[in-house]
C-alpha cells in the first residue's frame, strides 16, 4: 500500500509497505529497519516480535549510551540515564498483527520518561508519519509482515 504521494527527501518517511517489505523515501527494504525523522535507516537484528527484549530497546533508543544521573536515587529511579536526544516516543511495528509487549520489557524506557507502543507494521508506518510530520522526536522499528502460505 502507497502511503504518501509525494515525500519530503529532508526526512525519513514510510511511503509504501506490503507482505515482506517497507519502503521509506521510496527505498524498499525486506528486512527490519530502525530510523528517526532525521538520519540514516538502520538494520534492526530483531526478527520477529517475540525477539524484542529490553536490551534490544535499551539499544534501540540509545540508553545503553546514555550516562547514569547519580541523583536519580532521590525520584526513586534507578540511576539509569537518558541520551539528550532520546526520543519522545517510540513505535514498535510487529508485522502484520499487533503484539503487545510485556511490562518488564518497556519497563526501562517507561522509567527514563520515553513513552512505547506496539502495533500492527501497518499501523505503525501510519503513527509514525503523523507524529514525524508534526515535527515529534519519535523513533520507529518496523518489522516487515511476512507473507503467509
Amino acid at each position: 500500500m502507497q502511503l504518501q504521494s509525494e515525500s519530503n527527501p529532508a526526512l525519513n518517511t514510510v511511503t509504501a509497505y506490503g507482505e515482506g517489505y517497507i519502503e521509506i523515501n521510496r527505498v524498499s527494504y525486506a528486512h527490519p529497519v530502525y530510523f528517526a525523522p532525521e538520519g540514516e535507516i538502520h538494520t534492526w537484528q530483531v526478527q520477529a516480535a517475540a525477539e524484542i527484549t529490553a536490551d534490544a530497546l535499551r539499544t534501540l533508543t540509545g540508553l545503553n549510551d546514555a550516562r547514569p544521573d547519580p541523583m536519580a536515587f532521590l525520584n526513586g529511579a534507578d540511576g539509569a540515564g537518558k541520551p539528550d536526544d532520546a526520543p519522545e516516543v517510540v513505535i514498535i511495528g510487529t508485522g502484520g498483527r499487533q503484539h503487545l509487549l510485556p511490562a518488564h520489557v518497556i519497563a526501562p524506557l517507561l522509567r527514563v520518561g520515553i513513552g512505547i507502543e506496539a502495533m500492527s507494521t501497518e499501523a505503525a508506518a501510519r503513527t509514525y508519519n503523523i507524529l514525524m510530520s508534526e515535527g515529534r522526536r519519535v523513533l520507529v522499528a518496523l518489522l516487515p509482515n511476512q507473507e503467509t502460505a
